[in-house]
């Protein structure tokens, strides 16, 4: 095992242990190398690695801490790398969507608050707006109500590290809806159909039905994708000159 590796290893044995807890301060550079046996470059390399997947929090002038640990935080990491993937990988983001969103969206019909499911009726009105093609701003803030649409059913499923697995692979396939939105007939009304059937089913606390419907939305887009993959050598450009649009 390499030098730094093993230093790794060893900081996060002291973090699952439980000798170092999320918000604790790591002992000085020097202490903590001498205690664990190893030089201090290979400590300090350790470190940058974990601080980079957001396990530590380098504090210049004040010291480095165990962060927060929280799904959300640690899951981060995973959209940022996602998004050095090339184009061919959204299909598979989209399987997994596919997979993940539909037991969110069933977890949800059983423990979304009453309030939370009546918030997302402005979420539909906005996503019913249906701009023109051409229309790029409204065209960003129907994809952005998407955006958060999905991810209140999201954080309603009751499951942080689902909610949070799910976000890091829907960002990623966004350009993908934008250019869908832009390009299919009827993709904004049959995202507002199947948004209002997915809550009308939340709303009857319903989750095989609500299930069902999430199902149908995410598929549909996937196959969409599919299709035009199989139809136009040049998707991956055409999504490249897409503006990114809210995330």
């Amino acid at each position: 095992m390499a030098l730094t590796d093993e230093a790794i290893e060893r900081i996060k044995a002291m973090i699952v242990s439980g000798e170092l807890r999320p918000g604790d301060r790591l002992p000085k550079e020097a202490d903590l190398a001498g205690r664990l046996g190893l030089s201090r470059n290979s400590l300090r390399e350790a470190v940058r690695a974990l601080s980079l997947i957001r396990v530590l929090d380098v504090r210049q002038g004040d010291g480095t801490y165990v962060t927060s640990l929280r799904p959300e935080v640690l899951l981060d990491t995973m959209g940022f790398v996602l998004d050095f993937h090339g184009d061919d990988s959204v299909l598979h983001l989209l399987e997994v969507r596919r997979i993940l969103e539909p037991a969110a969206t069933a977890m949800a019909a059983l423990t979304m608050s009453d309030d939370d499911i009546e918030s997302l009726t402005t979420l539909i009105a906005v996503t019913g707006d249906g701009p023109d093609a051409d229309d790029v701003d409204g065209l960003n803030a129907l994809i952005a109500a998407d955006l958060e649409f999905h991810r209140r059913i999201a954080v309603g499923s009751g499951n942080p590290v689902l909610a949070s697995l799910i976000e890091s692979v829907s960002g990623p396939t966004l350009r993908t809806r934008v250019w869908r939105g832009r390009t299919q007939e009827h993709a904004v009304d049959r995202t507002l159909e199947q948004h209002r059937a997915i809550h009308q089913a939340l709303a009857a606390r319903q989750p095989e039905l609500a299930r069902s419907w999430a199902t149908v939305h995410i598929a549909g887009v996937e196959d969409w994708l599919r299709r035009a993959l199989g139809a136009d050598g040049n998707v991956g450009e055409a999504l490249r000159r897409l503006k990114p649009g809210p995330r």
